[in-house]
């Protein structure tokens, strides 16, 4: 149920990103994901074909990049890919690591008509 949340904060951001540009339509909206952020992006934009009714947003596809969850050992110093939240070093077994990615949450470009 946090992808409504969430996805009203990209309704938000893209409605404030068109109205700087004066655009009249968003047709669609390119979001990072990374996998640790539990969001379900079939979730979120289902959601968001709701929250955008009656907005310059309504019927905007979102398409999602995703990002793979990895870390860093702090033993050996290899960055391992963290495969379903398995905080263990591929390499050497170590589960003293530190997240390098798979948190990401961010807007990156808005496609709008002018």
């Amino acid at each position: 149920m946090h992808e409504l949340s969430i996805t009203q904060s990209i309704l938000n951001i893209a409605l404030s990103s068109a109205e700087n540009e004066h655009a009249k339509k968003i047709n669609k909206i390119k979001i990072t994901l990374g996998e640790m952020t539990g969001c379900v992006p079939q979730y979120i934009q289902e959601y968001f074909d709701i929250v955008s009714e009656g907005t310059i947003a309504h019927g905007a596809k979102l398409e999602f990049d995703s990002i793979p969850a990895s870390a860093k050992c702090l033993d050996c110093g290899a960055e391992t890919r963290l495969i379903r939240f398995r905080f263990r070093c591929e390499h050497c077994g170590s589960q003293k690591l530190k997240i390098v990615s798979g948190r990401e949450f961010l807007v990156d470009s808005i496609d709008i008509d002018d």
